[in-house]
């Protein structure tokens, strides 16, 4: 029989996720009831990655104010409602560099983030275990420039929630970014005591390929060449997948495809397609736009990168 041919990519995760399937039907119909029994049977971080999901969807402000009006007290209606008001801020400001960003812009931007900023506050008074508010107050912290100290103040009443959230030490990884105002020293530091504090097979390593996709697109041409070449880089990563995506305890739980692609990507923009290929492999046909959003088109990126990992890493 002639081999099947290959699934053609696609960036729809609910092929993998039936949760996100499950919330686009949920959505239009406004259904508060079935959209909080949703979200509160997953564990922390799931449910905080299911919060933001859920805000990209039509009507998700609407029913997240209508919900925050009738019961201020609703830390999932709250955490949505900062959701989807930290989406629209950031759609003014785009993902630009801040010099490339307008005056008009700016304002705009922070209008609405100072609008989230002042519900959140309500919302984490009412609920101050709830990790998915103080993933948002981190955001709204990067954006408003609260500082650093500000910042891990946040990140550490959220470590006291959930100490192994991913979305939330993603998200803390940005504010240390050199970007904002952080270090590469204080990037790399976080994310390697963050998956040294993880146990086996938790995601957490993926954050050490994170903070090195970081520090590579932040390079000059002959610095990343240079970096490219350092043998330690290579150890680190190794390390970091054998931890997590490749450790046995690794499950498929909410997440594990954007974890996965991270040491696709690092390994692919170091030139090591041999290293990504098993991560290629172990994602199929699924495109994470968050994880290969960086260049433009994430179908093109992916599909140049796993060709060059199907030649180089001998994988079919």
């Amino acid at each position: 029989m002639p081999a099947a041919p290959p699934l053609a990519l696609t960036t729809d995760l609910a092929t993998a996720h039936g949760e996100l399937a499950d919330l686009r039907a949920i959505m239009p119909a406004g259904d508060w009831v079935a959209l909080r029994t949703l979200a509160d049977s997953q564990p922390p971080a799931a449910r905080t990655e299911l919060v933001w999901y859920a805000s990209s969807l039509p009507g998700a402000t609407v029913l997240a104010q209508r919900q925050v009006d009738a019961d201020p007290t609703d830390g999932l209606a709250a955490a949505l409602l900062g959701s989807c008001l930290i989406a629209a801020a950031w759609q003014v400001r785009t993902s630009a560099r801040a010099q490339h960003v307008s005056r008009e812009q700016f304002r705009e931007f922070h209008r609405v983030l100072r609008g989230a900023e002042r519900m959140l506050i309500d919302a984490v008074a009412y609920q101050p275990a709830d990790p998915a508010l103080w993933v948002c107050r981190l955001i709204t912290a990067r954006g408003l420039q609260l500082g650093q100290a500000e910042a891990r103040r946040r990140y550490d009443r959220l470590a006291e929630c959930d100490p192994h959230h991913l979305p939330g030490q993603l998200t803390y990884l940005q504010q240390i970014c050199p970007k904002w105002g952080g270090s590469f020293d204080e990037m790399h530091s976080f994310a390697r005591e963050a998956m040294l504090a993880a146990p086996d097979g938790a995601a957490q390593g993926s954050l050490v390929a994170q903070a090195y996709v970081e520090h590579l697109l932040d390079l000059a041409a002959k610095q990343r060449d240079d970096y490219r070449k350092d043998p330690r880089v290579r150890a680190e990563l190794g390390e970091a997948a054998a931890r997590s995506v490749l450790h046995p305890a690794f499950d498929q739980q909410y997440g594990w495809i954007n974890a996965v692609s991270r040491f696709a990507l690092v390994f692919s923009l170091l030139g090591d397609h041999a290293a990504a290929a098993p991560h290629f492999a172990a994602v199929g046909n699924l495109v994470s736009e968050d994880v290969w959003g960086y260049f433009g088109d994430p179908v093109q990126t992916f599909d140049e990168f796993r060709r060059k990992a199907v030649a180089k890493g001998g994988w079919r």
